[in-house]
């Protein structure tokens, strides 16, 4: 008799971890992410809503917004745009990322990103990084824009080849220990892309890693007990060639040795994906030897219920939530706070899911 209640318990507790229902940690991150104010409009209350958790832009951080959400017991993130170079490039245009043609790139859509080793800009975000943790008391920071110019956000990804300033050809010669033929841009990163590309491709994965580490160790100068987390995009490393790797410049072992918390960008609709990618990913992060044991990093996913492209239906809104909870995952965030709060159905999803 001992041997088949025994048995049982384990039968019904694979059950619920691979359903991504029930069986999860007491602490266990249930939260929104965009302007969960959204949610105080139409007459929601986190705490009714079993909400623990919320993920705020950080243009919608107000003393006001601390306040309630202290009343209504949820720990505070916010999210911290990091390469959107846009503004900066108006007046710094030495920041310009450089293809491969030794031309500016052009936006990728909507998305115009810098050159991530221009020390002014990084200066510049270090110092805004700064002034929020002293203006707010927060529980961490999540590292938004995080890769090299490109975009993500779609069917059919944008990913130019950057970036080929004198900077970044000076700073890759000395970590590759090799010496670049002088002459035009263009010739110069023919000659990179054929005969060092694997030592550009780490390199230029080195260059996120380290923004990585000072941003945590700035974020840890506050308080030891801050989280940093990372949106990352949520391709699987072979997808679009290697893209993750290759043009987005993400080296996710080597994030997730620094990161306290890894939020893969798992919108399904956006990228033409079923919902049952959610899961395949999901399935896919829990097998790899750096997401999982001590010394791994948490994974609160970040699901689409955001009706971009077309409509996300309540039913595939609840299937994300669901997938997005399963192992390694201890937390998920629906995008986006706005979004749904005006979608009755997906609101008594997201109330009876958490």
């Amino acid at each position: 008799m001992k041997f088949f209640q025994i048995s049982l318990f384990f039968f019904l507790f694979s059950a619920c971890v691979e359903s991504g229902k029930g069986m999860r940690q007491p602490d266990f991150i249930k939260g929104v992410y965009g302007n969960p104010a959204a949610l105080w409009d139409k007459g929601y209350n986190f705490q009714s809503l079993g909400m623990n958790a919320v993920f705020v832009r950080s243009g919608s951080l107000t003393p006001e917004f601390v306040e309630r959400s202290r009343r209504e017991q949820v720990k505070i993130f916010v999210e911290f745009p990091v390469l959107n170079g846009k503004e900066y490039l108006t007046r710094h245009p030495e920041a310009w990322p450089i293809t491969e043609k030794g031309e500016r790139a052009v936006p990728a859509d909507w998305f115009m990103g810098i050159c991530p080793t221009d020390s002014g800009f990084k200066n510049e975000r270090f110092n805004a990084l700064s002034q929020l943790l002293t203006a707010f008391k927060v529980e961490g920071v999540f590292l938004d824009y995080f890769h090299w110019h490109a975009q993500f956000e779609t069917p059919h990804p944008i990913l130019p080849e950057t970036c080929f300033c004198e900077r970044c050809i000076g700073l890759f010669e000395k970590f590759g220990a090799v010496n670049v033929p002088s002459g035009k841009t263009s010739i110069r990163a023919q000659w990179i892309l054929q005969y060092a590309e694997p030592a550009w491709r780490r390199w230029r994965g080195t260059v996120l890693t380290d923004w990585a580490i000072e941003a945590k160790a700035l974020i840890k100068s506050f308080n030891t007990d801050l989280l940093m987390g990372i949106y990352h995009c949520g391709w699987f490393p072979a997808d679009h060639d290697s893209a993750l790797y290759k043009n987005l410049g993400i080296d996710l072992p080597a994030l997730a040795s620094v990161a306290d918390v890894l939020s893969p960008m798992l919108f399904h609709q956006m990228k033409a994906r079923p919902v049952s990618w959610v899961r395949d990913y999901m399935k896919w992060l829990g097998k790899q030897d750096w997401a999982t044991g001590s010394s791994a990093p948490k994974f609160w996913p970040i699901v689409q219920g955001h009706n971009n492209p077309g409509k996300v239906s309540s039913a595939d809104f609840k299937k994300v939530l669901e997938f997005g909870a399963l192992y390694p995952s201890t937390g998920v965030m629906p995008f986006s706070a706005e979004s749904i709060a005006g979608d009755t159905a997906k609101m008594k999803v997201l109330k009876g899911f958490y």
